[in-house]
């Protein structure tokens, strides 16, 4: 198991950016890949982006492909998202999450979590 703690959050201007950072800390030669996911009040938990540790491949949802960016930085044992072009839309707590298994475009296959980071998009 790991540990996961989100920063970067906050405030900003509808077109705006913000970079969000998820230290991932303890057995983390486990981890297969890294995601990131967000929910909004009243909403269900989206799936956002992830990243493998070991190539780097990355994967995104359709509604921020394009506007975010995610990468790793495997020496700091962190992961970023990038969001530029931010919409009201976007606004959310987001989630960085860990699984161990190669099915990591699987959503259900994250079970280690963070306690999230919000992030809030002004129109």
């Amino acid at each position: 198991q790991v540990g996961l703690v989100e920063s970067g959050g906050g405030l900003v201007q509808a077109g705006g950016s913000l970079r969000l950072s998820c230290a991932v800390s303890g057995r983390t030669y486990s981890t297969y890949a890294t995601g990131w996911f967000r929910q909004a009040p009243g909403k269900e938990r989206d799936f956002v982006a992830a990243i493998t540790w070991r190539s780097g491949d990355t994967y995104y949802a359709d509604s921020v492909k394009g506007r975010f960016t995610v990468s790793r930085d495997s020496a700091k044992n962190t992961v970023y998202l990038q969001m530029s072009s931010l919409k009201p839309e976007d606004t959310a707590g987001y989630y960085c999450a860990a699984t161990y298994t190669s099915r990591w475009t699987l959503e259900t296959s994250y079970d280690t979590w963070g306690q999230g980071t919000q992030v809030t998009v002004s129109s």
